[in-house]
């Protein structure tokens, strides 16, 4: 059982799409929904201090336990009390399983693939140094309890988006097994979400939801999309899949994404975000900007620049006018150009605040689209 303080509450439901506004209460505070998640992968998100995050309006951040399990290691989160103290961070923290990782990451230790599976758990090489591992149900739980995170995710196998239909039923059974496991170890101070996965086929979807829904999750996410099929493809899975999960419960879409399927996912009833998309482009100098001359139904609401383009070598404009932070008023696009050109760390950071700002933002605007009817 999960205590009334750490449950989500429907606040209200838009009445011209599936769109709903909410709140969901963790050990570490009340997170407004919908949301988006920073990505914190090691336990930083990348070129910023948890001040800026703060700054920001960031609600909560999303770290990886694989990566954290490895570097800096149980150890050393243990004598730290934990990630929150770790890296001084005093809001919520959903962690992966960092089962994604395990069935994803390559390295030169091992080319010629990094698992072994079996219904016990998942056998990997270490990213970093090649030394063998082993991931239970119960370990990857554990490791987060270590982490300290508010909200966990089971241990699942995140199938290729366009594989053989043998393969998705054969990863389901293994992901509802493990699922069955995860499900003994819920707890009063922490929420654990079960995933549903199977990859493109209804019926292997709507199976993973049924069965997930028995065992009584604090949350359910949808895994397994933006790995390869088109946009289109991920509505029509969500179309299906969102209308069979528990109104009373929050719904985590896994990785995703551009602004434009964000708006599209919370519209099919997605109360969860989170993706690397605005860190990883601003460390390429992608920038994400609002134009306030439309409405988020409209497709040009946005407008993305490669900074790094000739023609902002001369535009003296500010970075973000309208900002509330102090840097991107007053720095110019020619000068975060200039920085890029000469690969200095600073454009790392100006871009990041810029791009999580704007998505940070978007967030709030849809609360509030929500709120009036607009969405």
């Amino acid at each position: 059982m999960v205590s009334k303080n750490m449950s989500f509450k429907l606040i209200k439901k838009s009445s011209k799409s599936e769109a709903r506004l909410g709140s969901l209460q963790t050990k570490h505070g009340l997170i407004k929904t919908p949301f988006f998640m920073s990505i914190a992968t090691r336990g930083s998100v990348k070129a910023l201090t948890t001040e800026d995050i703060k700054k920001l309006g960031g609600q909560i951040i999303l770290s990886n336990t694989y990566h954290l399990y490895l570097k800096p290691g149980l150890e050393i989160l243990k004598k730290a009390g934990g990630l929150h103290k770790f890296m001084n961070w005093p809001g919520p923290i959903l962690t992966d399983s960092g089962g994604f990782q395990v069935f994803s990451l390559k390295d030169k230790h091992n080319t010629q693939g990094l698992v072994k599976l079996s219904d016990k758990g998942v056998e990997f090489k270490s990213v970093y140094d090649g030394s063998k591992h082993f991931f239970t149900p119960k370990k990857v739980l554990e490791i987060q309890k270590i982490i300290g995170s508010d909200i966990r995710m089971v241990l699942d196998v995140c199938s290729p988006a366009k594989c053989a239909k043998l393969q998705a039923e054969k990863d389901l059974e293994l992901t509802l097994k493990w699922a069955e496991e995860s499900a003994k170890l819920k707890g009063t101070n922490f929420q654990i979400f079960g995933i549903v996965q199977g990859a493109l086929y209804k019926d292997l979807r709507l199976k993973s939801v049924e069965k997930l829904i028995k065992l009584n999750f604090n949350g359910y996410a949808v895994g397994g999309l933006a790995v390869g099929e088109s946009p289109e493809e991920m509505y029509q899975v969500l179309d299906y899949t969102c209308p069979a999960l528990p109104e009373s419960k929050p719904r985590y879409l896994m990785g995703v994404g551009y602004p434009e399927q964000i708006i599209e996912s919370v519209k099919r009833g997605i109360d969860m975000f989170d993706c690397v998309i605005p860190t990883r482009e601003a460390r390429h100098g992608r920038l994400y900007f609002r134009n306030h001359r439309y409405s988020l139904t409209n497709p040009k609401f946005y407008t993305a620049v490669n900074i790094k383009g000739e023609k902002f070598s001369q535009d003296i404009s500010a970075i973000n006018a309208k900002s509330k932070f102090s840097e991107l008023r007053n720095l110019s696009k020619s000068y975060l150009r200039h920085l890029f050109s000469v690969q200095e760390p600073l454009a790392i950071r100006l871009a990041t605040l810029n791009n999580l700002e704007f998505y940070l933002n978007l967030m709030a605007e849809i609360r509030q689209n929500i709120k009036n009817n607009k969405l």
